[in-house]
């Protein structure tokens, strides 16, 4: 396993903890961890702990809302048809779903769209703009796509079609020539939060719409489909996605429309969080278009009745199970791959090709190889003789300038500091390899190589009580920006013989030299660490969380790294 490094954060003023500590009666621990976050008096720890749907922002702050929405009032009223374009991910799937049933609640006039993954690849595809034309198609609406589709809306526009485009992409130079652009990260927009889903974006305009239609329809009930999109799509978890992301978790544990609530029971999620999103309910929405197509999803998210919507669970959870067979299948193929080439092997970088590898799951597997191996990757397979690959990075290391580097090796290449998408000719790949390789060597740092655990706070383990941790699960939702904090507690030593669970998994009791107060720790894949730590004294980073084990509540330490003091 590869050693992390641990980073303990500054530690915040003692008088601004103190003082925020007596305002809001809790102790000095998480008072400090909150002023680390930028909360630091009542009202924004009211904020933080009572996330309001008045908080959130007018949506006609928003560059292009008040165009969008007139546009497609006027659609409405002139009986035109609207197109719903949107992409085959969970963030563009939910964000159609959205748009389209709220629609079709005013207007039956509409229809949606989604690319193929294979046979259009992301964003606004000419297919596309050609069902468009031929299905005399007045308004097309991008969701989660279209912010630099500046040839596709030009060939649209020349064919007598309108575009409104909702992205949350940074833009290019340029924007297409489109009705309305309803993206925050154009540079004058002065909407005040830059960071919603692409969803997030489609929320904002039916808000923006409600606002003129008469109508019983309460937009929050689409909050479910918002915060599935936040989880998976991995935005910031502050501001104003905080406030959508916490009442859309209420929604979905409470009243979760029928599509939902089957993904959520085939999960076995007896309560909805962030990571059950991430782990249960995204990669099922996820794996249609990434196994045959994402039309599937949408229509299990739109279904009106749960006994449809188990119905059409069922062709989703195939995918699903056909995705983890792909996804386990290259994974172990890459590795091998790997580990048997002794070059690869001491390579700042990993590109790793394989004409028939799924195309549907190489982002799956180069965020895999990372786990493993913690560098950036690529993984590259054939399509219909054009190389497309899946980047991605690890934490302060900038891939999409990597690959800029590159370009004259590249077709195409699209995406941001962390991931990646690319295409390049066969001819090219050994080159592109090589390349790649010089310039992640010339610009990674060292400690960029070595995985890093930021934690929070120290404490002592006989503080952990259901009155704190009653507090501490109110940070919640966390994620990007709001990440679940990390305590580091020290002069352990294991109360008893240390246990390996399906013979990988770490479970031992736990307290500190001098102390007779244990408590239960887990660490998932840290079985290799149980002989190491029989009879001595170590260090502990953990999360803590609440153990619901058939039908037993009780406190553990989730265990995010151990080291021998």
């Amino acid at each position: 396993m590869i050693e992390k490094r641990w980073t303990l954060l500054p530690s915040p003023d003692p008088h601004i903890t103190t003082q925020l500590a007596k305002a809001i009666n809790i102790n000095k621990i998480l008072a400090g961890i909150l002023v680390q976050r930028n909360i630091k008096d009542f009202n924004t720890a009211k904020y933080f702990f009572r996330p309001s749907l008045k908080h959130l922002y007018d949506p006609f702050l928003m560059k292009g809302m008040n165009v969008a929405v007139k546009r497609i009032l006027a659609a409405i009223n002139n009986k035109e048809k609207i197109l719903i374009y949107g992409d085959y991910d969970v963030d563009g799937t939910t964000a159609v779903s959205l748009l389209y049933h709220y629609l079709r609640q005013h207007y039956p006039n509409v229809e949606y769209y989604i690319p193929d993954r294979y046979n259009e690849g992301y964003g606004v595809s000419q297919k596309g703009i050609d069902y468009a034309i031929n299905h005399e198609i007045n308004l097309v609406i991008t969701l989660d796509c279209g912010i630099k589709a500046q040839r596709m809306v030009d060939y649209g526009n020349q064919h007598g079609l309108n575009f409104i485009i909702c992205d949350h992409h940074l833009p290019g130079s340029e924007v297409p020539e489109a009705i309305a652009v309803l993206d925050p990260k154009q540079h004058d927009c002065d909407y005040p939060f830059k960071e919603l889903s692409g969803c997030g974006i489609a929320f904002k305009l039916i808000q923006g719409l409600s606002q003129h239609i008469d109508s019983e329809i309460d937009v929050n009930n689409y909050l479910d489909l918002v915060a599935v999109s936040i989880a998976s799509d991995i935005v910031p978890i502050i501001d104003e996605n905080r406030t959508l992301a916490y009442h859309g978790l209420k929604l979905l544990n409470n009243n979760p429309r029928p599509g939902l609530k089957a993904l959520i029971r085939s999960a076995g999620l007896a309560h909805v969080d962030i990571a059950g999103i991430v782990f249960g309910i995204g990669p099922r929405i996820n794996a249609s278009g990434r196994i045959d197509h994402a039309y599937g999803s949408v229509e299990l998210l739109l279904a009106a009745h749960i006994d449809h919507a188990f119905e059409l669970l069922e062709p989703v959870n195939e995918h699903n199970l056909t995705r983890k067979n792909f996804d386990s299948t290259i994974t172990e193929e890459a590795i091998k791959m790997i580990e048997n080439d002794p070059e690869l092997l001491g390579a700042k970088s990993t590109v790793l090709f394989k004409n028939n590898w799924h195309k549907g799951v190489i982002g799956i597997v180069a965020s895999r190889c990372i786990e493993k191996y913690y560098r950036p990757t690529i993984i590259l397979t054939e399509h219909e003789n054009v190389v497309t690959g899946s980047a991605r990075s690890v934490d302060g290391f900038n891939l999409y300038e990597a690959l800029s580097e590159c370009a004259d090796l590249l077709d195409k290449y699209g995406g941001h500091q962390y991931a990646a998408g690319l295409s390049l000719s066969v001819e090219n790949v050994k080159a592109f390899r090589k390349k790649f390789e010089q310039v992640v060597a010339s610009r990674i740092l060292k400690d960029q190589l070595i995985p890093q655990i930021k934690i929070d706070s120290k404490i002592k383990i006989d503080r952990i009580n259901a009155k704190f941790y009653n507090i501490l699960k109110q940070f919640g939702p966390c994620g990007p920006h709001n990440m679940e904090p990390v305590f580091v507690a020290e002069n352990l030593v294991c109360k008893g013989e240390p246990k390996v669970l399906k013979e990988q998994h770490l479970k031992i009791f736990v307290r500190q030299q001098g102390s007779g107060y244990a408590m239960e720790a887990i660490g998932f894949g840290l079985g290799y660490l149980a002989p190491k730590l029989k009879k001595k004294q170590f260090k502990m980073a953990f999360n803590i969380e609440l153990n619901g084990h058939n039908g037993m509540n009780y406190l553990q330490l989730n265990i995010k790294d151990v080291k021998i003091e």
